[in-house]
């Protein structure tokens, strides 16, 4: 067992594998994974979907810290109650709590001088952590920091030395990458409660989020300042707000904290905290943030494999839960797409949707294990629609962020219709037509030309940009057909074919095509320009397989079947120079093929399109076995909100679903010899694996239900449906699922 995940199970309770619940899958999460590198992930304590990621933040800024934390890094200047977690922009860190010693500077410090700010130096030999629980010694002050958390607040135990001048900072001032503040409020409401609000802008460029924090013991002082400056009485707003509780404490005494959050108001932020937490009882909080995981890892229990294996894969299911994020009180009010309140009680708002990354396969495995919350996304989607006149592209507390490319609310949407969930079809199809029928981000010109020229969009990216709007109109299409509208179906249909005029036939690449019908000169399918080519963080090797919609048009693109098939294996080998501005997002390599980004996800399933499904069984055993393990470095790429995880996910269960929406999940090879898949309603779908091993990586024959299966694929409705699904196992290669009636 690494030290983390060891140090974890020691100081929660020991390293027992049952609780009062059931099994205790935590014991296989160990947060560190996806902490260094370029994995991007938040540390700290939460529950599933919750508004409140409770964690350290450092006081370093860049790409690597977009979470707030970096596993090289040893300081830490708060304790924010929101953070991200896997994406490539930093934001949030909100409503940061810093227990001290004696007078500090309301800054956070330069390094390597701590007494320039806030900040303290901590080692990860005194951090702890478990899912909803997290830990860590502030080496300068002598203070032990718990901190645990619910949906809408968070709860802090402080363990101070002697001191007549021990305090809290609230520093309202700071937060994570692009966030800056506009307007900060701290308000003293009695010698046990504070109150107030922090308004920003940065990734996301309006956000308001309100709190109210309890202590355990009175105050004897509290003091407000703007930055450095003191400021008279017990209330400021300013941009930049402070304010400080200060406490006598004796050697060892624990002081607590209560923190509610809101989207909407202080008022509200008082009810989520006294219906959440109540009491101080931080050690219950804590078990009922643990027990909430556990009720979610449970819903997929996996036997066999290594136990790097389980802590990848429970990691990886825990990774997948931090968002999207519930955006709403308990009373049913959500501040939205517009900026305006509104109350809804019959659904539960979110926001965090990373959608360019997670339609690919955290939406597809959130249809499978977490049928509940589908309907309250699709909910979202359509007041989202409602508020702010298209889909959500990539929103962030509240706030449409247009970051990314294509439209991919639409598949998302799409698959949830198709697969038959709670969301009004007539609503839901209106919403992506006029989503998709938009003039903004290259859409004006793709109904114009048929395509993206790349002489005409200013922007560029117009290859990934026509790739990634070709699926969502064939989603979108899949909808219309399902509506009985043939005129909508039959113009998306067509207009989800423009993949072709990309394609040059004489290079075997999808390249920039010029508003005359001429592909760019020069071309090297290698070479990459972070986000100023014609690709979006990858190049011509990576984008030619981006079309899951029409894997077999695609194929007919190329002289021949065996012509695609050579083209796919020669990415897995060939090498080429990048250049000096390809995106740091390129990663995870195998030749070409770049698993560290979304883009490469659904390559490797293509090969049972055209009867090679024994390909994908050995590529995906090689990438869920050197690609993923179970050390801060962990993730070949950046996490994306869930994504890098699902995929993982879902490749172990041993399938993953390909085209964008509609439930189709092609076989790979499972990496487990038995899982058992809790689909909602008391069913049970299982996977067995017979004679599965490191060597027995390919399928030599499948049964579903006890009846002799063929296909190399499995719908959606026959994994909901329960049941049993067994593979046999194998050292070589097999026919399985080659015959053309048998592929996808």
């Amino acid at each position: 067992m690494p030290v983390a995940a060891a140090l974890a199970a020691i100081s929660c309770g020991g390293t027992g594998s049952r609780t009062a619940a059931g099994t205790d899958y935590s014991v296989y999460v160990d947060q560190y994974i996806g902490t260094g590198d370029h994995g991007h992930v938040f540390m700290g304590a939460n529950v599933p979907f919750g508004l409140v990621q409770l964690g350290p933040t450092q006081i370093t800024h860049g790409w690597d810290w977009c979470s707030g934390y970096h596993y090289s890094d040893s300081t830490i200047m708060g304790f924010g109650h929101m953070h991200l977690s896997g994406t490539g922009i930093g934001d949030l860190g909100d409503i940061s709590f810093m227990p001290v010693v004696g007078q500090v500077r309301t800054t956070k410090g330069t390094l390597p001088d701590p007494e320039s700010g806030l900040y303290s130096f901590f080692s990860h030999d005194n951090e702890r952590f478990r899912p909803g629980y997290y830990s860590v010694l502030l080496d300068r002050f002598g203070i032990r920091v718990e901190l645990t958390a619910t949906q809408r607040a968070g709860m802090h135990r402080y363990t101070f030395p002697a001191s007549a001048d021990s305090r809290v900072v609230i520093d309202l001032s700071h937060g994570i990458g692009w966030d800056t503040p506009v307007e900060t409020y701290i308000v003293q409401e009695s010698d046990t409660r504070i109150s107030g609000y922090r308004y920003s802008t940065g990734w996301a460029r309006d956000q308001k989020i309100y709190f109210t924090a309890e202590f355990s013991k009175p105050m004897k002082d509290f003091t407000v300042s703007d930055g450095l400056e003191p400021r008279p009485g017990t209330s400021l707003t300013s941009v930049n707000t402070y304010g400080q509780a200060i406490f006598d404490t004796d050697d060892g005494e624990q002081l607590y904290i209560k923190v509610g959050l809101s989207p909407v108001s202080i008022d509200n932020a008082k009810a989520n905290l006294n219906a959440e937490i109540g009491d101080w009882d931080f050690d219950r909080v804590s078990d009922e943030a643990l027990a909430a995981w556990n009720e979610q890892f449970a819903k997929i229990k996996v036997e066999g494999g290594t136990e790097t294996d389980k802590r990848v894969f429970y990691t990886a299911m825990y990774h997948a839960m931090v968002a999207p994020s519930v955006f709403s009180d308990l009373n049913g009010d959500y501040s939205g797409a517009d900026s305006r309140i509104y109350n809804d009680p019959s659904f539960v708002n979110h926001t965090t949707l990373s959608l360019w990354d997670t339609y690919r396969a955290a939406h597809p495995l959130m249809t499978i294990i977490h049928p509940e919350r589908v309907p309250d996304i699709g909910r979202t989607f359509l007041n989202i629609f409602a508020q702010q006149g298209k889909l959500p592209v990539w929103h962030l507390v509240g706030n449409e962020t247009d970051c990314m490319i294509g439209n991919p609310g639409i598949p998302v949407l799409a698959d949830m219709v198709l697969k038959g969930f709670d969301v009004p079809m007539d609503e839901a199809l209106h919403a992506m037509v006029t989503s998709a029928m938009l003039d903004e981000r290259g859409l004006g010109l793709l109904k114009e030309y048929g395509y993206i020229p790349f002489d005409k969009d200013p922007e560029h990216e117009t290859v990934a940009k026509g790739l990634e709007y070709a699926l969502a109109d064939w989603s979108l299409a899949q909808v219309a057909a399902k509506a009985g509208n043939e005129q909508v179906y039959d113009y998306f249909l067509d207009r989800s074919k423009s993949y072709r005029h990309y394609f040059d036939k004489n290079s075997g690449f999808m390249r920039g095509v010029s508003s005359t019908g001429q592909f760019r000169e020069p071309f090297n399918p290698f070479r990459s320009s972070h986000r100023v080519d014609d690709y979006t963080e990858g190049n011509a090797w990576q984008y030619t397989w981006l079309v899951p919609h029409d894997v077999h048009g695609l194929v007919d693109l190329f002289e021949s079947e065996e012509a695609f098939v050579t083209k796919l294996d020669s990415l897995f080998v060939v090498e080429g120079d990048m250049g000096e501005e390809a995106s740091p997002d390129i990663s995870g390599l195998i030749g070409q093929y770049a698993h560290g980004n979304e883009p490469s996800h659904q390559v490797i399933y293509m090969y049972p399109y055209v009867g090679q499904q024994w390909k994908t069984a050995r590529l995906s055993r090689e990438i869920l076995t050197t690609l993923y393990h179970d050390q801060p470095a962990g993730l070949s790429g950046n996490e994306d909100v869930g994504q890098m995880s699902s995929w993982y996910i879902l490749s172990a269960l041993g399938f993953y679903q390909v085209e964008p929406a509609g439930g189709k999940y092609i076989f790979g090879s499972p990496l487990f010899e038995r899982a058992e898949v809790n689909v909602g309603d008391g069913r049970i779908f299982e996977i067995i694996a017979h004679d599965n091993s490191p060597a027995n990586i390919y399928i030599q024959s499948a049964k579903l239900n006890g009846r002799e299966y063929t296909r190399s694929y499995i719908d959606y409705a026959d994994i909901v449906a329960g049941g049993m699904l067994e593979f046999q196992m194998g050292p070589e290669p097999s026919s399985f699922g080659s015959a053309p009636e048998d592929r996808p």
